[in-house]
């Protein structure tokens, strides 16, 4: 099986540029379910056709779905969240500030690529291609399990049947209620989960996320904050997909100064994401809505290519932790270590190799860190970010 996430700033065509690639996937035999998990749902729109929270057969080898985030919350969560709320107005009125509370940020999202979890299980598609909400953060929350499970194996069954064991007792003296057996095992069962479906989504022979962008200054620098939170997680760019590209056969005066900005911003990605494979989506005439349309785009994007392989499977970066440091290693061969040179200006870090400059926007973990020193060798450029007080 094949999965691809679509991920990007809201708003730069990454639901269009989904539903395309799955229907050229379709189209080359692949059973394909493409499915938005984004809370503010425009697949449908793009498919010119009604979805429901269940995958709606489109045409041959073609499935779509628009996954409800509230019902999975309450398949998912339920048990849990009435318990935290029974907990939260123990004491107090009960409305719907306090049930809203007890949903965490990000865990509509994260639940409902649980809904992946179960079809790859099932294998009844060979192909998924995800339109993730607007952001790369979703998926780090998958780095939740990875955190939690000491306590979850080790310290979690014990806290489980202590509670089961004192829990009335605890419950009568401090007047508040105790989680339920079936609380703590939809905890125990989420946990599981989550963490079976970060070995899925970091596994590179299955699958990979694509980043879309506009050639636009600020777009351009959420994508890069992205790619380096996703490779701080491991997961597999493979592929960037500048979409809204203006052609070059339009020749109106006033597209003119606007082809010269786009011009300067697709610089800037090839410097940002080289070695990651670029493809490009232009600014068609028309809305892309509709089977037409988006297989149009699709000829465009990826032209012969079959939209479903993996593009890149490389790590053009990563982040690992070293003590109290964090190391950040870019993959940069065929270079000479006497033509590289190192800045940084607030949370950009400026990399140039001869007369190729790499802007790479740091994200939120690194922040509060600077550059220690920094090593070349073998085709490998490592910094250290550390801390000043560890000097």
């Amino acid at each position: 099986m094949r999965i691809i996430l679509y991920t990007g700033k809201g708003g730069v065509g990454k639901t269009s540029i989904a539903a395309a690639t799955a229907v050229k996937s379709a189209e080359q035999g692949s059973k394909t379910l493409v499915v938005s998990t984004d809370p503010a749902h425009s697949l449908g729109d793009s498919l010119d056709m009604k979805l429901t929270n269940e995958p709606v057969e489109i045409k041959k080898n073609l499935w779509a779905q628009e996954i409800d985030a509230i019902h999975e919350v309450e398949e998912g969560w339920g048990k849990v969240q009435k318990y935290f709320t029974e907990l939260f107005t123990a004491k107090a009125v009960k409305d719907i500030t306090t049930q809203e509370l007890t949903v965490f940020p990000g865990m509509e999202d994260l639940l409902s690529l649980l809904r992946i979890l179960k079809y790859y299980k099932e294998g009844r598609f060979d192909t998924i291609i995800i339109d993730c909400a607007p952001t790369g953060e979703t998926l780090a929350l998958l780095s939740f399990p990875e955190m939690l499970r000491w306590w979850m194996e080790k310290l979690f069954p014990l806290k489980k049947k202590a509670i089961k064991a004192v829990g009335p007792i605890a419950e009568s003296l401090l007047k508040i209620p105790m989680p339920s057996g079936q609380v703590l095992d939809e905890i125990d069962n989420m946990y599981y989960q989550l963490d079976e479906m970060k070995k899925i989504f970091s596994d590179r022979d299955i699958t990979s996320i694509r980043i879309v962008v506009n050639p636009e200054k600020m777009v351009i620098k959420e994508a890069q904050r992205s790619f380096t939170y996703l490779n701080i997680y491991d997961f597999n760019v493979d592929a960037i997909v500048v979409n809204r590209v203006i052609p070059e056969n339009v020749t109106d005066a006033y597209f003119k100064v606007w082809k010269d900005i786009q011009r300067k911003y697709k610089e800037d990605i090839v410097e940002s994401f080289t070695p990651i494979p670029i493809y490009y989506a232009p600014l068609f005439e028309t809305e892309v809505v509709g089977m037409t349309m988006l297989n149009r785009m699709a000829a465009e994007v990826f032209k012969n290519e079959n939209p479903i392989e993996i593009k890149y499977n490389g790590r053009a970066q990563q982040v690992v932790k070293d003590g109290e440091d964090y190391i950040l290693a870019i993959d940069m061969p065929f270079m000479d270590k006497k033509d590289l040179t190192l800045n940084q200006k607030g949370d950009q870090l400026i990399i140039k190799a001869g007369s190729i400059k790499r802007n790479i926007t740091l994200p939120r973990t690194l922040l509060d860190f600077s550059i220690k020193k920094a090593k070349f060798e073998e085709e490998m450029l490592k910094i250290w970010f550390g801390s000043d007080k560890n000097e």
